[in-house]
């Protein structure tokens, strides 16, 4: 069921069922835009986000690739693809980056979270091996770096050419996006 025209906060389902189960809706919501589904541990989600939700999710996109570009740091967007380890688990992030090279995990991804908690999203991307997990969430960004097996906060990021991204900057110009995001995008340029 895609989201409502208007829908502004974000619907969820969650299920427990197998990976045979998961796979089994996976396939029944191909070609459904807007449907974003996860496994992990018996566990199958299934959310629809809302306006709200997307909104940050393109702001947080827009200033971290408009630094990426202006830093000449190599990246690939791979956006909310499926980030998949067979029979283990199935992840779509609100955006996602391989930094420095194409690779089939990517280094960062980014999560934008209305509906759920951000820790127990970390189990999930430490068993495909994400490097970095930022969260948004009520107003702050939180970095998580895998390291030895476990995702520890930090403060900035460790991966090449981001470590130097003000943090307190993107954090400012996100909330501000949501009245004027011109403004917030020419802010993040002048001050990055």
């Amino acid at each position: 069921m895609p989201p409502l025209l208007g829908q502004t906060t974000d619907q969820r389902i969650v299920h427990h069922g197998t990976w045979e189960h998961f796979k089994f809706i996976q396939k029944g919501f191909d070609g459904s835009p807007g449907v974003r589904l996860f496994y992990y541990d018996d566990t199958i989600e299934i959310l629809m986000p809302g306006r709200e939700h997307e909104i940050f999710v393109r702001t947080i996109s827009y200033l971290v690739t408009t630094f990426l570009v202006e830093k000449g740091i190599f990246f690939q967007s791979t956006g909310s693809v499926t980030q998949e380890k067979e029979g283990v688990v199935s992840v779509q992030a609100d955006e996602s980056y391989c930094i420095g090279s194409a690779k089939p995990i990517p280094d960062l991804s980014i999560e934008v979270v209305f509906t759920s908690g951000s820790i127990s999203k970390l189990d999930r991307y430490k068993a495909l091996g994400v490097l970095e997990v930022w969260f948004w969430e009520d107003g702050v960004l939180r970095l998580y770096h895998l390291r030895d097996g476990h995702y520890e906060p930090i403060e900035r990021s460790e991966l090449p050419g981001l470590h130097n991204l003000n943090f307190n900057l993107l954090t400012r110009c996100i909330l501000m996006a949501e009245t004027d995001m011109g403004e917030a995008i020419r802010t993040f340029r002048r001050q990055m």
